[in-house]
């Protein structure tokens, strides 16, 4: 399992509630779950939105980003903004009704309403006779959350029956605790110099309902048999009730310890302790006590600590304490009865033996609550969220395909390929549709935008000649004469950051300088490519990635095409095609039409590759063998649904021969390679099947895919950087955009093509 999680899609996480140091009990539980969260998974970035009751707010945390304020619903449209420009994957909501503002906390709906991404809501109240207001807003925020997380099987029966939740949409996950180990009381004792003492806790913020009046009630009858007891009641008056009744309820408990006489033995903390103290005193506790006066509470952090530290545990038979309490783990006591409460405790103070039984089962227990098991419940909640959202999206289909449309491809829109542009080359990345300098340049984007510019030069685009000198300059740049490869990658200061790049980098790098030598006509271009086309091409023999091949392959594919009798570069098209087939044959099987035991990356060049070798050669088994396996991959990229949409292997682990194809991240990468593989089976063979699987894979960039989202922005002519299992990846960087816009120009092509072919064969005949 903890494998599984550790290479989960879910890199980024908002958790909503009160955070500390606020004083409350969600406050304690936000904080936790969330910081545990992180140290369980370093890899996802953990950010919190905690909701403010004053003006001024907290001294929060780096950890917290985005602050609420509790009855101002503009800030509530204010924080979904920000989650969801900030590409959050996940919301994590905490709720209870009393933190925010609006009847019954409804303010809280206007931030559900406005996400974009899953949303996992933790209960931490549920209501068995909720009024018109509260049953509204828990089945408003039940219908937006696509899982809800309960800590009880009360709970659960409540949402199910009360509220008509589905039983399949809710997961019973414990509420937290700190892992700590099964001490002696004694250990702790001496920090609160109770050595010789037997001690009763009772821990939480003070509030009326605490009923801790009737242990105070309780104790002569206690202390008649145990003398040496004492009675620790921790905890400040909760903030809220402190503002508007002040310390009434904690004087009210005073004097009545001072009427019963047990003053002396009654010890009042009066704050707000940390979790390392806190731990101190559970720990020195012999008898934790929970004396309630209410049944309708669904959860307790403070008898989950207690219960999960082993401690022996009396409380009132509230709902959760039922649950927590059943086959021997505690002791339970009608509400408002001091005379039953004196009679336990002194019959467990009786019963060492069984005392010390009870704490064990507890302890036990406890060990499924710790906050690193619930923090990988959680993550499985927040998985089975994502995947139940990408589901649902794959039925809601409204895409009209290409044939059905009017203008059946998009315009050619270089406002964002201009906006990458600087007067090196193209950035690699951006955020949202801004250039982000922190990641630089590649070698690779600006191969692929050299061969974008020379399609846009085939339409004759205007502004092809001063893009493609851009980035042929860059190539020249990124060429080491010293070990004739390329460089890749390049800061925004023009450094190079390495003396190679890596295979594939090389190999794109001559598929874009064959693309200028077999398609450009400009002749300063063509000088410059055939220089470096010659120098770097000898180095592509001694890489061993199939695509470096296959991308090499294509480049010399389109270099041939004006140069046919260069035998030197026929003879590495040889070389490379055979390696191809050599590494088709040894892996081939009847169900696995591939060149490798996996599926990873721009899958769709190597048939490609092939095909075009097969022809040129030619050699029949080269073709048949790109021609069957491309037909295979289609086949296996094509949902199985009535839509039958293109769908790419995702990234998030490829697919491995015999395991588990992995579905998301899908990039426009492989919607382009599979649109130029199908493009030239259909050039080759005339067969219309080919000119349908390349609509169908670029009809991906429209809204064609699991999602029914657009990845091209047709505002900005960018493409959004990949799908994920519940929405796009807003950034749009060079490859995706570039991925896009050369697609794009290979359908403008065909299209411009047939119109040819057709006006050529509608022309009178000349006798």
């Amino acid at each position: 399992m903890e494998q599984r999680l550790a290479s989960s899609a879910i890199r980024h996480v908002a958790f909503i509630g009160n955070y500390l140091p606020r004083q409350c009990g969600i406050a304690t539980f936000t904080t936790d779950l969330c910081e545990s969260f992180a140290t369980q998974f370093t890899d996802t970035n953990c950010i919190a939105l905690p909701v403010n009751d004053i003006e001024s707010g907290y001294a929060y945390p780096p950890r917290v980003r985005f602050e609420l304020e509790e009855k101002n619903i503009d800030s509530y449209r204010s924080a979904a903004d920000f989650l969801n420009i900030n590409n959050v994957d996940l919301v994590c909501l905490q709720h209870e009704y009393g933190i925010f503002g609006g009847r019954a906390g409804s303010h809280i709906l206007g931030l559900l309403r406005e996400l974009r991404m899953p949303i996992v809501t933790t209960l931490h109240t549920v209501l068995r006779e909720p009024d018109p207001d509260q049953r509204w807003v828990m089945e408003e925020i039940a219908a937006l959350s696509d899982r809800l997380v309960v800590m009880s099987n009360r709970a659960s029966e409540f949402m199910q029956e009360i509220y008509r939740v589905p039983a399949e949409k809710i997961d019973i996950i414990p509420h937290g605790i700190p892992d700590v180990p099964f001490v002696d009381p004694a250990f702790y004792k001496d920090h609160f110099g109770v050595e010789d003492q037997i001690v009763l806790l009772t821990f939480g913020l003070l509030s009326a309902n605490k009923g801790i009046e009737n242990v105070i009630s309780a104790l002569p009858a206690v202390l008649d048999r145990h003398p040496n007891v004492v009675y620790i009641v921790l905890g400040a008056t909760h903030p809220h009730v402190r503002q508007h009744e002040g310390e009434t309820y904690r004087l009210s408990l005073q004097r009545l310890a001072h009427e019963k006489g047990v003053e002396d033995r009654v010890l009042f903390y009066n704050r707000f302790v940390s979790l390392d103290e806190l731990i101190k005193f559970i720990g020195a506790a012999d008898i934790y006590i929970t004396p309630y006066l209410s049944p309708a509470q669904i959860s307790s952090g403070t008898l989950s600590y207690a219960l999960g530290m082993g401690k022996a545990v009396i409380s009132t038979p509230y709902w959760y304490a039922e649950e927590m309490l059943a086959d021997g783990r505690g002791v339970l006591v009608p509400f408002r009865d001091p005379a039953a409460l004196a009679e336990s405790i002194n019959q467990l103070l009786d019963n060492e033996a069984q005392r010390h039984a009870m704490r064990k089962r507890a302890y036990l227990f406890g060990r499924r609550m710790i906050w690193p098991e619930v923090a990988r419940q959680y993550m499985e909640t927040f998985e089975r969220a994502r995947e139940q959202r990408s589901q649902i999206s794959r039925y809601l289909f409204t895409f009209r395909p290409l044939k059905k449309r009017p203008d059946e491809l998009p315009l050619i829109k270089l406002d964002h390929l201009h906006r990458l542009t600087d007067s090196t080359g193209i950035l690699q990345h951006a955020i949202f549709t801004i250039p982000n300098y922190a990641e630089g340049y590649t070698t690779d984007d600006n191969a692929r935008a050299l061969m974008v510019s020379v399609l846009l030069e085939e339409l004759g685009n205007g502004v092809a000649f001063d893009l493609a000198s851009r980035y042929l300059a860059f190539l020249w740049y990124a060429f080491n004469p010293e070990n004739g490869r390329f460089r890749n990658y390049m800061d925004y200061q023009r450094r190079w950051l390495e003396e190679r790049g890596s295979d594939d980098c090389h190999g794109r790098a001559l598929w874009a300088l064959g693309t200028v030598l077999g398609r450009s006509a400009s002749l300063p271009l063509q000088g410059t490519a055939t220089r470096l086309f010659e120098h770097a091409l000898p180095a592509i023999l001694e890489t061993t990635s199939p695509r470096a091949w296959s991308f090499a392959l294509i480049g010399i594919h389109e270099y041939l095409r004006r140069f046919t009798g260069d035998r030197m570069v026929s003879q590495v098209r040889k070389e490379l095609a055979a390696r191809l087939m050599a590494l088709y044959q040894a892996h081939a099987t009847p169900d696995w039409c591939w060149f490798e035991d996996r599926l990873t990356y721009c899958n769709a060049s190597l048939p490609h590759a092939l095909l075009l070798c097969g022809e040129a050669i030619p050699d029949p088994a080269m073709s048949d063998t790109a021609l069957r396996s491309l037909r295979w991959l289609a086949d296996l990229q094509r949902d199985n649904g009535e839509n039958g949409h293109f769908v790419p292997v995702g990234t998030q682990g490829f697919y491995l021969k015999g395991g588990e194809r992995a579905r998301f991240d899908q990039q426009p990468v492989e919607a382009q390679a599979m649109v130029s593989a199908c493009l030239e089976a259909y050039r080759l063979t005339g067969d219309s099947y080919w000119r349908k699987e390349a609509e169908r894979a670029f009809e991906w960039f429209l809204g064609r895919n699991d999602l029914n989202l657009s990845l091209y922005d047709p505002t900005t002519g960018g493409c959004r950087d990949g799908l994920h299992p519940d929405r796009a990846n807003e950034n749009q960087g060079a490859e995706s955009t570039l991925a896009f816009l050369q697609a794009l120009l290979e359908l403008k092509l065909l299209e411009n093509s047939l119109q040819s072919v057709e006006a050529r064969s509608n022309e009178p005949s000349i006798p």
